[in-house]
């Protein structure tokens, strides 16, 4: 018998009878890697019929073919697992290095703080002595140690400027790598190769800020590039203009430029900056860029204070750029503002005075904007509705601009106040001016005008007390029909009816009447966008989005209830079937803002407080990580905007039916507020007891008791040794539960359940079982489903299954059996779903 060996380091060998290798010939490993490439992994058939086409090869055996595409495909996979070992290596020394300068710059940092620690200590000794002297001398030295200096204006000539931004480089590289500022590390960050990076936020220093480090894999021009075109990646920023540019003898450029922001809600005026911005490249060939504010100057151009907007201040704060080993570039981010938080009601003064806000909305933006950017250059795909992802990110772009430009309202943009019905609680603007009317058509549908003349605005924002925002954010999206109003919709969708046309679709999973398409995540999954079609409002084609359909545009952010400071948004727009990036956009939606845990929510502005509402226990509840007993209850300030089209004869009742709807919408999100609050259910509602009661610890005993019943064995370890529904609920298998109903619907699931179904118990109860399972593990679940009911249990081979946003979930396998209560009667079936992963 042939033996007949291999060897994955060299593959131009081949083994004979006599167990020595012989060279393959130079023809024949060319003609097997042309083979190779045509495809890697033939078949028995197809490696004979290579033989017979490819006459070099007739003195070889079959086997022996066999063996040379075995050690090729060996080789092929060495080789991508070696490149991908060298680049995590290269991306490892990077942040090792980065690592270590940051070690360095916290130990000067301990340096300097022991040193002031001793040198206040010795002020302290030095005041207490100095108390006894009661002289005159000693009281007026005393109080001129305490006098504020006056700067004088800076010199805004060529020449000024040059000195101001020498300055403003020195003092952000010592805040981007020294001890200027005390910084301390964002909770919840951990650095690490597949980390955005080091976030830290300011203690105690004037304003607010924040410093981001971390590795992207772009060249130091494309990074600043980027960074410098602010309104593509900081959703907050208007606009930016370049009033003025400089060149210097050294080869860097100083320009001027004007910046808005955007108010983030209703209660609070737009800023506007006018700063100096600093390009240098330093003596070790990294690249700066730099920028500060210009309030107090003189002899040089000014920008002088524009109406709707407060002026604020941006201290030294820029980007440090260095070239990385390899390819890459390490980046160190600093952003240090004055926001003129005097210039906003109380309770919104956090929004102004919170570095962990800044952190999120900006530093960290800028570098998630980065890696977004560098990855889609490495791996090129084309994502959902056969758009790319650059594309995808400029739509999200637009719903995100429209939807502040409806906020705020700016006169320049043609907005003007309506007159109040006499309850200041929802605010009306309306828009005829050419550039917003500018493509949007009506067309004849469901009686609807053809032609659209003006936009109207309905806002409102209100305070929140003890709901996290994640959470409601979540339920007004899976929710749609608990607050919105399906004519209403239809209405919003005829503004961008265009001529008949059809588009494939490719389905999703369905919930709350509305069928989901992602489109696009982010890397770091902060924001996803997704076109829901609203099923109930015509009649689809299972291959084809038709002419009728009502779809829209959704773009929602800040999901994630464990991230710190986070704004959640949920904006969307009516789009057509054959919508287009170009076409106009009409985002409509809400924002929902933290707040900080111990401030007064009484505002002497026009705020609806749904807190008021809502009854906060006195102790908390500890069980939902919930501790406002003791720090004050957690508040955040939510904003909504809808926007219609209309034409102009009929103002008067759309006003009056845009008034309506937005109260009728703050009713329906006061009653969720009361039904989410975690003093009344806990973190993750959807109980109608809270964790933690006999009932939960009831139903987890009977799960545990079933499951050992049934299949002879312990679902958890060490069952007696700790509470059993929080061992459950923190079990690594996805574990749920569902009714024992014609259509099962689901009643609890554990943290993995959630997670794998990507929803919250809050609206678990609306996912049946059958939704979850594509046809044919719908097929094999209801062939075996009788089993459950006779044998009390059953086992599913692996498969996929579908969250709640339609995403496919590969399990290993499943197992299913009946819990029974301590009367022995069937209570509910349990699914426990095994090493399940996301597709």
């Amino acid at each position: 018998m042939m033996a007949v060996t291999s060897s994955c380091k060299d593959g131009n060998k081949i083994a004979m009878d006599n167990g020595k290798y012989v060279r393959y010939t130079p023809e024949q490993v060319e003609a097997l890697e042309r083979l190779y490439h045509e495809c890697p992994k033939p078949s028995s058939m197809r490696r004979q019929q290579l033989i017979r086409e490819c006459p070099i090869l007739a003195n070889i055996e079959p086997k022996q073919i066999k063996v040379w595409f075995q050690n090729r495909r060996c080789r092929e996979k060495q080789r991508k697992e070696a490149s991908r070992l060298q680049a995590v290596n290269r991306k490892l020394t990077a942040m090792n290095k980065l690592l270590m300068e940051e070690n360095d710059r916290l130990q000067k940092q301990v340096s300097q703080l022991v040193y002031e620690n001793s040198f206040f200590r010795q002020q302290t000794q030095n005041t207490t002595l100095a108390t006894t002297d009661t002289s005159c001398e000693s009281v007026v030295t005393s109080g001129q140690h305490h006098l504020t200096p006056q700067h004088p204006p800076r010199d805004a000539s060529p020449a000024g400027l040059l000195s101001i931004a020498e300055e403003t480089l020195a003092e952000f590289l010592s805040k981007a790598t020294g001890t200027a500022v005390e910084w301390v590390q964002l909770p919840g960050m951990k650095p690490g190769p597949d980390s955005i990076g080091i976030v830290a936020i300011s203690h105690g220093c004037t304003g607010v800020a924040a410093r981001a480090c971390g590795l992207v894999g772009l060249d130091p021009t494309r990074v600043a590039e980027i960074l410098k075109d602010r309104p593509s990646w900081f959703r907050d920023c208007r606009a930016v203009d370049v009033i003025n540019v400089l060149s210097t003898g050294s080869g860097g450029t100083i320009e001027l430029l004007y910046m808005q922001l955007y108010a983030p809600t209703t209660l609070a005026p737009a800023r506007d900056f006018w700063l100096m911005r600093y390009t240098s490249v330093l003596e070790d060939g990294s690249l700066v860029v730099c920028e500060r504010s210009l309030n107090n100057t003189q002899n040089g151009p000014s920008m002088p204070p524009a109406a709707n907007f407060v002026r604020a201040e941006i201290l030294p704060s820029g980007y440090l750029i260095r070239p990385c080993e390899g390819g890459g570039s390490i980046i160190h981010i600093v952003d240090h503002m004055d926001l003129e938080p005097w210039s906003v009601p109380e309770v919104l003064r956090p929004l102004y005075e919170s570095s962990t806000l800044l952190a999120q909305k900006t530093t960290m933006a800028a570098l998630r904007h980065l890696r977004q950017i560098s990855q889609e250059i490495s791996q090129p795909s084309v994502t959902g509705w056969g758009r790319r992802p650059a594309a995808l990110r400029a739509l999200s772009q637009k719903l995100s601009k429209g939807f502040n430009e409806a906020v705020n309202g700016f006169t320049d943009e043609g907005w003007s106040m309506l007159e109040s019905d006499g309850v200041d609680d929802v605010t009306l603007l309306v828009n005829s001016s050419p550039g917003k009317m500018m493509g949007i058509n009506l067309s004849y549908s469901n009686g609807f005008p053809s032609m659209g003349t003006a936009v109207l605005c309905a806002k409102a924002s209100m305070l929140l007390q003890n709901v996290p925002p994640a959470i409601l954010l979540r339920f007004l999206r899976e929710h749609r029909s608990e607050w919105a109003d399906s004519g209403i919709d239809a209405y919003s969708a005829a503004a961008v009816k265009a001529g008949p046309c059809s588009l494939p679709v490719v389905r999703g999973g369905s919930f709350g009447g509305q069928v989901i398409l992602p489109l696009a995540h982010t890397i770091e999954h902060e924001e996803f966008m997704e076109v829901i079609k609203l099923e109930n409002m015509s009649h689809y084609r299972d291959d084809m989005i038709m002419p009728g359909d009502i779809f829209l545009l959704q773009l929602c952010s800040g999901v994630d209830e464990n991230a710190v400071g986070t704004c959640a948004e949920l904006i969307f727009a009516p789009i057509d079937a054959s919508f287009s990036d170009d076409a106009p956009i009409i985002p409509s939606g809400f924002r929902i803002i933290p707040l900080d845990s111990g401030m007064d929510a009484t505002s002497p502005n026009r705020t609806l407080d749904l807190a008021s509402t809502l009854e906060v226990g006195a102790a908390g509840n500890r069980a939902s990580g919930d501790h406002s007993g003791r720090s004050g209850s957690t508040k955040s300030v939510m904003t909504i905007a809808f926007q219609f089209v209309y034409e102009i004869h009929l103002q008067e009742n759309v006003a009056t039916m845009a008034r309506q709807y937005v109260r009728s919408i703050i009713a329906s999100v006061q009653r969720v507020a009361l039904a989410l609050s975690p003093s009344r259910f806990g973190s993750n509602t959807g109980f109608q007891t809270p964790p933690g009661t006999p009932e939960a610890q009831t139903l987890a005993r009977w799960i545990c008791q079933s499951y050992r019943c049934y299949l002879g064995a312990e679902l958890l370890k060490n069952e007696g040794s700790e509470n059993i529904l929080k061992m459950l609920w923190h079990h690594t298998d996805a574990v749920l539960c569902c009714s024992l109903k014609a259509l099962p619907v689901f009643t609890f699931a554990n943290q993995a359940g959630l997670d794998m179904l990507e929803t919250t118990l809050v609206a678990l109860q609306d996912i049946s079982l059958e939704k979850i399972f594509d046809e044919n593990g719908r097929k094999a679940l209801f062939a075996e489903f009788p089993q459950v009911m006779q044998q009390g249990f059953m086992c599913l081979q692996g498969g996929i299954c579908l969250s709640s946003m339609g995403r496919p979930v590969s399990y290993e396998r499943a197992v299913a059996w009946k819990v029974v209560n301590d009367e022995e009667n069937a209570h509910c079936i349990c699914f426990m779903f095994i090493n399940w992963s996301f597709v």
